[in-house]
C-alpha cells in the first residue's frame, strides 16, 4: 500500500484494539462514503476486502459507448473488451477502480471518515463491553479530579465516581490504584458513560466473592449486606450445606479473607454475620459484636426487644447508634435495646403498678384482694417494692395496719411468684448455709 489513502488506513487501524469484522466494516464505510461522493449518491458502488490479505477491490458500473463523453459513467468499448471480450455497445460493466488513483481530496476525506467510524464503533464496543459488566467490579487508576469527581483510568477508556459514590473517608490521589463497582453505564452523544460506585454494598459482595471461592462453588453465599462507607458494614451470610461453617469461610485463616477486603475499603470494618431462619437468633447474631441475653419478637408490631448485660449495652448501641441501626437495616426488624438491671427496673415498675394504686387510675390494680388502703398501709410502714415484700418476714408483714397472719402469707406469696422465687428467702439461705 502505497499511495497516502492505505498508508492511512494502514496507519489508524494498526492503532485501533477493535474486532477484524468492525475495522473491515468501517474501511468499507469510508471508502463507500467517499466513493459515492465522487461518483454520485445515486451509483452503486461495491466495496470489497479480502480479510486474509487485506487487498481492497472497488468497483462502480459503467456504460459501454463507443465515443466516451464521461469518464466517471462511461467507458469505451475498447477498454471494456478488456474486461470482457464480449463486451458490446449498451452494456454496463462492473469496472475496478485502483485506490492508488485517488486524489489527495479524496484520501483526506476517506481518513476523517475512517477515523469518526473507528472511534464511533470503539465507543459501541466500549458501552456493550461495560453494559455487560453492570454490577461487577473493575480495577482503574485515578487520573485526576474534576469537581468534585474522581476520573478512573480503565485503559480503553474513563470511567467516574460521583461525589455522592466516594466514601467520604476516602482521599483520591493520581495514581491510586482503585477497585470500583461498575453502577451503571449510560450511552451519551460523547460516548459512554461509566458510572463507579465505592459506597454501594455490591461492591463488598464483590470483593468477598474474588477473596472466597466457596461462593462460586455454591457451598456458602451473601445473604443481605448493609453499610455505612468508609465506617462498617454488616454481612449476612448462610452454608448452604451441613458442616460447613460460614462464618469461618468468609473470615479465613487467622482472618486473612476478612482483612484483604477490609484493606481494600481502607479500613472499613466488616461484621460477619450468619443468617438464621428465626428471626431471634438472626437478630442476636447481627447485633455482633456484642453478646445477647434474650430477644423478644413481636410479630405485630415488627420489634424485636432485646436484653444485654450491663457490659455490653454500649456495644450494642455503637457509636451514634450505628451498631444497632444496621442490625435493624440488615434483619428488617426495628430493635429496641435494653441492659439487664433496665429490663429488671421496668419488671418492677410493673408488678409495683400491679401491687399498688396508680395515682393518675384511682382504681387499683390490686392482687389477691391488694386494696387502696392496703396498699397504702404497705407504702407506710417501708413496703414500696415487689422485693421487700417477698423477702419481709410474716411477722413484720402481719404488723401492718389492716393485715393478719393469712393476708401477709398471701401477699408475701403473691410477690415471690412475680419474682420467680419458690422458697422462703430464710429458708434459702439455711439450705445454702448447711
Amino acid at each position: 500500500m502505497s499511495n497516502d489513502l492505505l498508508v492511512s488506513i494502514e496507519r489508524i487501524v494498526s492503532q485501533k484494539d477493535l474486532p477484524p469484522e468492525v475495522l473491515l466494516h468501517a474501511i468499507e464505510s469510508a471508502l463507500l462514503a467517499v466513493m459515492r461522493k465522487r461518483y454520485g449518491p445515486g451509483r452503486s458502488v461495491s466495496v470489497k476486502i479480502n480479510e486474509e490479505t487485506g487487498e481492497i477491490k472497488i468497483s462502480v458500473p459503467k456504460k459501454v459507448v463507443e465515443i466516451m463523453h464521461d469518464y466517471l459513467t462511461e467507458i469505451p468499448i475498447e477498454e471494456a473488451r478488456k474486461i470482457n471480450p464480449e463486451a458490446k455497445v449498451g452494456d454496463v460493466l462492473e469496472v475496478e477502480v485502483d485506490p492508488r488513483d485517488f486524489g489527495r481530496i479524496d484520501a483526506q476525506k476517506a481518513r476523517q471518515i475512517l477515523v469518526q467510524k473507528l472511534r464511533d464503533a470503539e465507543r459501541e464496543n466500549i458501552y456493550a463491553e461495560y453494559k455487560e459488566r453492570e454490577g461487577e467490579l473493575v480495577w482503574g487508576i485515578v487520573q485526576r479530579i474534576e469537581g468534585g469527581n474522581v476520573i478512573v483510568d480503565l485503559e480503553r477508556t474513563e470511567g467516574i465516581i460521583p461525589k455522592s459514590e466516594q466514601i467520604q473517608k476516602e482521599s483520591y490521589m493520581r495514581g491510586d490504584q482503585l477497585r470500583s463497582y461498575v453502577l451503571r453505564v449510560d450511552q451519551t452523544p460523547r460516548g459512554p458513560l461509566i458510572i463507579l460506585s465505592r459506597t454501594h454494598p455490591g461492591l463488598v459482595a464483590r470483593l468477598f466473592e474474588s477473596e472466597v471461592p466457596e461462593i462460586e462453588e455454591g457451598l456458602v453465599r451473601i445473604v443481605g449486606i448493609v453499610r455505612e462507607p468508609g465506617e462498617r458494614s454488616k454481612v449476612a451470610v448462610l452454608a448452604t450445606e451441613e458442616n460447613i461453617d460460614p462464618v469461618g469461610t468468609f473470615v479465613g485463616i487467622k482472618g486473612s479473607r476478612v482483612q484483604a477486603v477490609v484493606r481494600e475499603l481502607r479500613g472499613e470494618k466488616i461484621d460477619i454475620i450468619e443468617w438464621s431462619p428465626d428471626p431471634s437468633v438472626f437478630v442476636a447474631n447481627a447485633l455482633s459484636p456484642a453478646k445477647v441475653s434474650k430477644v423478644i419478637i413481636e410479630e405485630e408490631t415488627k420489634i424485636a426487644r432485646v436484653v444485654v448485660p450491663d457490659d455490653q449495652l454500649s456495644l450494642a448501641i455503637g457509636k451514634r447508634g450505628q451498631n444497632a441501626r444496621l442490625a435493624a437495616k440488615l434483619t428488617g426488624w426495628k430493635i429496641d435495646i435494653k441492659s439487664e438491671s433496665q429490663m429488671k427496673e421496668e419488671l418492677k415498675e410493673v408488678i409495683v403498678k400491679s401491687l399498688f394504686k396508680d395515682e393518675e387510675e384511682p382504681e387499683v390494680k390490686s392482687i389477691d384482694g391488694i386494696g387502696p388502703k392496703l396498699a397504702d398501709g404497705l407504702q407506710e410502714s417501708g413496703f414500696d417494692s415487689v422485693e421487700s415484700i417477698a423477702h419481709a418476714g410474716l411477722d413484720e408483714l402481719a404488723q401492718v395496719p389492716g393485715i393478719g397472719t393469712k393476708t401477709a402469707e398471701r401477699i408475701k406469696k403473691a410477690a415471690m411468684e412475680m419474682l420467680g422465687l419458690t422458697d422462703e428467702p430464710g429458708e434459702r439461705d439455711e439450705e445454702s448455709s448447711n
